[in-house]
């Protein structure tokens, strides 16, 4: 049986209903199921030139490959109707969250296997009331998850972060060995469990220049970071670190390695986003349920011109799919 996807496109003045536009194209490897307003994304579609049937999925039954120029929705009433593309309304902000919570408890219920999220307007739900400080920490509360992990990854590059929206003066004091093992924990078992990786190779990059060089440059990196390590190594696992951040991602350590664990957010995700600009996926680690998102903002500039990139969501699909057939629990 093919898997089943939810897409939620978030924001709807952005531009996550023209991300719909992938799924016009037929694919005979998943079912994508939208989760959203079906007049927005018809009208959207149609702006751009991209006319197209939208058809009412019923999840009971057994997925399979859409047609093409079809999309299969499940429908959520938008809170204010008249949506301009580029002007976003917080008082949609509850339906981008109804759409979130459904595509969530469908994946919690099984019956779906993965979500796929669009960018959201983070300024817009917090200005309607909501306490949200983004996709990652909305499902880590509403799947009731101790720890998750945010991971970027490209078709040949994943890295997985230690810490994530931290200012860079509190990251030394929130690198502790606790959080070390939870991380790793979750890191390991999701290249194992979600990736299909059975004997995962990690690195794992220091918090100082030159990983601490011996404790004359901050004693993180020997005190804190060596001894979660050798827990781990001494668990069976292959793991190298902690390796200076300025040489690890250099082609021959890559090509030994599955993923790379950085300390903070700014140390990995440049090295990521250079090597994979416009074709890069955010996942979520440690979930009950399989997330893939798209890596970057709402593009309200580019909302309904038709100019919208859809290399990200390509990617953000592709890791959905290889994650749901190799998920093992």
């Amino acid at each position: 049986m093919i898997p089943r996807l939810f897409f939620t496109p978030g924001e709807p003045a952005g531009v996550g209903p023209d991300l719909c536009e992938l799924f016009l194209e037929p694919d005979d490897h998943c079912e994508i199921v939208v989760i959203a307003d079906p007049n927005l994304i018809e009208k959207r579609l149609k702006s751009i030139n991209r006319p197209c049937e939208i058809i009412e999925q019923d999840l009971n039954l057994a997925p399979k490959p859409t047609p093409a120029n079809t999309l299969k929705i499940l429908p959520v009433e938008l809170c204010q109707p008249n949506v301009i593309p580029g002007t976003v309304d917080p008082a949609n902000s509850e339906y981008v969250l109804n759409c979130l919570d459904l595509a969530i408890d469908n994946c919690m219920k099984k019956l779906g296997d993965a979500m796929v999220t669009g960018p959201v307007q983070k300024s817009a739900i917090i200005e309607a009331g909501y306490t949200f400080s983004g996709h990652t920490e909305y499902l880590q509360e509403r799947c009731k998850t101790d720890q998750v992990i945010m991971m970027l990854a490209t078709d040949d590059l994943r890295v997985a972060l230690a810490t994530t929206h931290l200012p860079l003066r509190k990251v030394p004091d929130t690198i502790t060995e606790e959080l070390l093992e939870q991380v790793l924990s979750v890191t390991l078992n999701s290249l194992t469990n979600q990736m299909g990786l059975t004997a995962p190779k990690l690195l794992v990059a220091g918090l100082n220049p030159h990983a601490g060089e011996g404790g004359h440059l901050g004693h993180e990196d020997e005190q804190v970071i060596a001894p979660a390590i050798k827990r781990w190594q001494q668990l069976g696992f292959d793991i190298q670190g902690p390796l200076p951040a300025d040489t690890l991602f250099a082609e021959h350590w890559l090509e030994q390695a599955d993923a790379v664990l950085a300390m903070y957010h700014d140390q990995g995700l440049p090295v990521l986003k250079h090597r994979g600009f416009g074709k890069a996926v955010n996942i979520t680690l440690g979930l009950p349920i399989i997330r893939t998102s798209v890596d970057h903002g709402t593009a309200l500039d580019l909302a309904g011109t038709g100019k919208a990139n859809l290399g990200s969501l390509r990617t953000a699909i592709k890791y959905a799919k290889q994650m749901a057939s190799k998920k093992v629990n």
